[in-house]
């Protein structure tokens, strides 16, 4: 049965509610203090239970980024909604609500542990992503097909499953039922699997398995085939080149082109084609290749900039903290030298060295922060021009294919220009085969009509390729001044200034130190 609400007003989850059960769930007495001193930071909250709530509805849970483990049971839930931003979640628990259908799962890859015992669900739905998931709990629901059964199959990580409750559970073979098609379940309702049994199911279902087996890999070997083709797409794309391995440049020239598909039905143009054809796709496979190999050297130089500009970056640092180090042993040597000393004018003294000493680190923290920018900027500037050389050269050639590409079109706008030509002259004739199709004898009534309709295909043709040349290049110097654009906003200003304002407060603190000799205890 669905849960009743209480005679409290069903609610939502709202900041108040999601404060108080931080703070009671949190560090009591003085670290509880200060965490609210401090305020809560939903981001960094890892647990979270807000049962026995009375909620309806799953809301204002998009900043718990962090969030790994969340109980939501016995409230008055309905809809699954809400969680799409916890991607770090690993246990789930919503048994004991009103829910009545399976959503909203799909971005928490993560997920090991899912409870959805006690509600109203009829199907299992919606769960594909789920890959990693462990345990699952469906009991006390409303499932009665063993569609279920198949549908977990898919899940070749999960080890415990809770089923009774559901009216499928009724049903005489349902345990060798179950225990035979979800072979890698370990505990069936909480209890260890007994083998016995499923070696029965084995036996008396072991044809439909088969044939299930059978399906189940034949689904894989596509969904393989699928991921690697997705997978040579996207990288074929990284490196401009998609469809070039292929036909698929040719076959667009035409795809829009009915006059050309026309004039290609005249006898003699097949074979035409066929050569126009064979040549083209071989300069596009030329193309591909130096696409490729050239994007491997574009990788590899980003990569080796980024070695040197992090290894530049990590010197600097050492460097820093070299000095930072030598400061805090005199810190320690003067307030010892303080703490020993009861003449003021001593301690005088030993405070002007102090505020020297910070002067000087200062000054060395700064100069360190020149030298390394001066270093970043020649990294950053050499490493802008290398890659301008990549890319200009890639356009260099690729530049020069796609004229071949528009020569091997010219040619075949000329060849088959001469062909139309003769046909026409027998046109006139009558000298054509009766099987001459209507659709040219209505596009050979005189010599503009033919000539018009070659140039229009023509003029198709060299569009699509010009356009695919300016989409390829587009793309590459988009990629290029984006990069050098976000490395100069990211290494050079925002870094810069970030760390000159880490120093000033670094100053900052040791210069508040010497306000009075005490405080420069540790």
């Amino acid at each position: 049965m669905s849960r009743l609400y209480d005679t409290v007003e069903p609610s939502v989850i709202d900041d108040h509610i999601l404060k108080l059960c931080i703070e009671e769930q949190g560090p009591q007495e003085e670290a509880g203090n200060i965490a609210r001193r401090d305020g809560i930071q939903y981001e960094e909250v890892q647990t979270l239970r807000l049962d026995f709530k009375n909620i309806l509805r799953i809301e204002n849970l998009w900043q718990f980024e962090s969030l790994t483990k969340l109980q939501l049971d016995n409230n008055v839930i309905e809809k699954i909604e809400g969680l799409e931003n916890l991607k770090n979640l690993i246990w789930l628990d919503l048994s004991f609500n009103n829910i009545e259908k399976i959503e909203g799962l799909e971005n928490l890859t993560k997920l090991r542990d899912l409870s959805l015992y006690n509600n109203q669900i009829t199907i299992l739905e919606n769960m594909d992503t789920l890959e990693n998931l462990e345990v699952f709990s469906i009991g006390n629901n409303q499932i009665n097909d063993y569609d279920f059964v198949l549908y977990l199959r898919q899940f070749k990580e999960l080890k415990t499953l809770g089923i009774k409750g559901n009216p499928i559970c009724e049903k005489p073979e349902f345990a060798p039922f179950v225990l035979a098609h979800l072979t890698q379940i370990i505990y069936l309702d909480y209890r260890l699997v007994d083998q016995n049994l499923r070696a029965e199911g084995l036996k008396r279902f072991e044809i439909d398995i088969g044939q299930i087996v059978s399906n189940e890999e034949a689904e894989e070997k596509k969904r393989k085939e699928k991921q690697a083709l997705e997978k040579e797409n996207y990288l074929n794309k990284e490196a401009y080149v998609e469809g070039l391995n292929s036909d698929e440049l040719f076959l667009s020239l035409y795809e829009e082109d009915s006059e050309g598909e026309k004039l290609n039905m005249i006898p003699g143009a097949d074979e035409l084609l066929a050569e126009y054809r064979d040549k083209f796709v071989a300069v596009c496979k030329e193309m591909y290749d130096f696409g490729k190999s050239q994007k491997d050297l574009r990788l590899n130089e980003v990569a080796e900039f980024w070695k040197c500009l992090n290894d530049a970056k990590n010197s600097n640092t050492e460097e820093a903290s070299a000095a930072i180090n030598v400061f805090l042993e005199f810190k320690k040597n003067i307030t010892e030298e303080l703490n020993n000393s009861t003449d003021q004018v001593i301690q005088e003294a030993k405070l002007n060295e102090y505020n020297d000493e910070v002067n000087k680190l200062w000054d060395k923290l700064m100069s360190l922060e020149v030298q390394v920018v001066d270093q970043l900027e020649e990294i950053i500037r050499d490493f802008e021009r290398n890659l301008g050389d990549m890319v200009n050269n890639f356009v260099e050639q690729i530049q020069g294919m796609y004229s071949q590409l528009r020569d091997l079109e010219n040619i075949q706008f000329e060849r088959l220009q001469e062909l139309c030509l003769a046909t026409l002259e027998k046109v006139i004739k009558g000298e054509v085969p009766d099987e001459f199709p209507d659709d040219l004898r209505d596009l050979f009534i005189d010599k503009d009509t033919v000539v018009n309709a070659l140039q229009t295909s023509h003029d198709l043709h060299s569009l699509r390729i010009d356009s695919r040349e300016d989409d390829m290049i587009s793309k590459i110097k988009n990629w290029s001044s984006t990069m050098i654009e976000q490395i100069h906003d990211e290494e050079e200003y925002k870094r810069n200034r970030k760390r000159v304002i880490e120093i000033n407060r670094l100053i900052d603190y040791f210069r508040d130190e010497i306000d009075e000799p005490a405080d420069l205890q540790d």
